[in-house]
């Protein structure tokens, strides 16, 4: 006999919606459809429609075949280690440095350079007499700091002078060495002023300078200038006590000329370097300075 089917709940029809399996199957994935494949399946390729920008790609079959080159593409240039070299990575933009060959050579060495004022801080007998010689001329003078330089320059116990004695100026204020100092202010008393008498009638008022003490080489040379030792004064030009002025210069006025070449005479034997127009470096302004030589050797030109 058959045995009866057990009754089907009916929240469990088949075909109803709603029905659930049991919790012990698991449903069974299925793969969602390649939306790319299934395109490229079932449509034909189509030719762009406008102009492409680049070479079109190749061939699914060629790109996969991988004993032939890749297409051609336009080569990167490599960087050039010169420029690289000579403009470092911390430099601004547009801004290029010096190569090396511009770099300042170093000067030649100087036995003076080494001569700095005493440690005690006492200024030397010879100092002070120089300076009470000063005063006893009239000149116009200030002490100043000691001045020195990694290069070379150096003055142990300089002064600034604002006169170059009684009635006698200087423009501007000029920084030296006392000994220069010195020679300057009796040359100008001694020589200068009594030869402007002689030739225009009028003495020595001021004398203009076109520089003292510089720090820098001797023109064209690794060599230290008599200028950087404030061993040395440039005169541009002479004012008489009219207001007259006398200026240096290659063709100079005949009286002018007379009255320079006078001076420039002269000054040979008080100063050790005497040099003037005709000098390429001096066609301006006469050059006086005491340079140390051998047995008191002057140079003059």
């Amino acid at each position: 006999m058959p045995q009866p089917k057990p009754a089907v709940p009916a929240d469990s029809v088949p075909g109803d919606p709603s029905t659930t399996l049991p919790e012990t199957v698991d449903p069974v994935p299925v793969p969602e459809p390649n939306p790319r494949a299934a395109k490229e399946d079932k449509q034909p390729p189509q030719k762009p429609a406008g102009p492409v920008q680049g070479p079109p790609m190749p061939p699914a079959s060629e790109a996969s075949r991988q004993d032939e080159t890749p297409p051609e593409t336009a080569p990167i240039p490599e960087p050039n280690p010169r420029t690289a070299a000579e403009k470092p990575d911390d430099a601004a933009p547009g801004e290029e440095t010096e190569p090396e060959s511009d770099q300042p050579k170093p000067m030649l060495p100087d036995a003076r350079s080494a001569v700095g004022p005493d440690p005690s801080g006492q200024m030397p007998a010879k100092e002070i007499a120089c300076r009470q010689r000063l005063t006893e001329l009239g000149v116009k003078f200030d002490n100043l700091p000691a001045e020195s330089d990694p290069v070379g320059c150096s003055i142990p116990y300089p002064i600034v002078i604002k006169s170059l004695g009684k009635g006698i100026g200087i423009e501007p204020d000029a920084a030296m060495n006392c000994a220069m100092a010195e020679a300057a202010a009796r040359f100008a008393k001694d020589v200068i002023s009594p030869a402007a008498q002689d030739v225009f009638g009028k003495p020595l008022k001021a004398i203009s300078h076109a520089s003292a003490y510089v720090c820098r080489p001797r023109a064209g040379t690794q060599k230290l200038s008599e200028h950087a030792f404030g061993n040395a004064l440039d005169i541009s030009s002479f004012t008489l006590s009219d207001g007259t002025t006398v200026a240096v210069e290659p063709s100079p006025p005949e009286k002018n000329g007379r009255f320079v070449s006078t001076v420039r005479r002269a000054a040979c034997g008080p100063f050790k370097t005497v040099l003037g127009p005709g000098d390429p470096d001096h066609s301006e302004h006469l050059h006086f300075d005491l340079a140390p030589r051998r047995n008191g050797g002057t140079v003059c030109e």
